[in-house]
């Protein structure tokens, strides 16, 4: 029986659900247009910019010294991240998402199983480690389901599904079972 390290298998699989994540918003984005992207479906809602710069400011906040300094930086206004301006571009927008996702995954990468049991602060408020990378991983899927809500919303029939399209779900079953059984073979 090989030893299982439950620490390790949790920061596997938290790096593999982050990517998960990114890729699926990365999916949706791939297929919004620019014009969509800064698109507000109702005075209430968050457009797909606002949620990527929200993201964005989230990681850069959360990440930046993740194991040191409290997770809601001084300098991050996260009000601000609520607001786009007419001069705000596409480029500009994945350039804040990419540093903030670099930020999470660079951090990811130096933790250890004995971290996880380690306190850090999130606007003053203890948490473990363990418990603020799955705040983080719940505040990012919530954001990035929205994200392709709007994208599907914008493309409907045109939009090219990110899981199992719709009507083909046993096909897709009966698929992986086959593959299951060929791996065994």
């Amino acid at each position: 029986m090989t030893d299982f390290n439950a620490g390790a298998a949790y920061l596997d699989e938290a790096r593999r659900s982050f990517r998960g994540y990114k890729r699926m918003a990365e999916g949706a984005l791939a297929q919004i247009k620019d014009d969509e992207l800064f698109r507000q479906i109702d005075a209430e809602s968050n457009s797909v910019a606002i949620l990527i710069k929200h993201i964005g400011g989230n990681a850069r906040s959360r990440w930046t010294d993740f194991l040191t300094t409290d997770g809601e930086k001084p300098d991050r206004h996260r009000d601000n991240e609520f607001i786009i301006d007419q001069n705000t571009t596409r480029d500009q927008l994945m350039r804040e998402w990419e540093a903030g996702w670099k930020l999470v995954f660079d951090s990811i990468a130096i933790l250890k199983p004995e971290d996880l049991s380690r306190v850090i602060t999130i606007r003053g408020k203890e948490h473990t480690v363990l418990q603020a990378i799955n705040r983080a991983l719940v505040h990012y899927a919530y954001h990035i389901g929205q994200i392709t809500f709007l994208g599907k919303h914008f493309r409907q029939a045109e939009w090219n599904s990110l899981s199992i399209p719709k009507g083909q779900s046993e096909t897709f079953g009966k698929e992986a079972e086959e593959r299951f059984a060929k791996s065994k073979e």
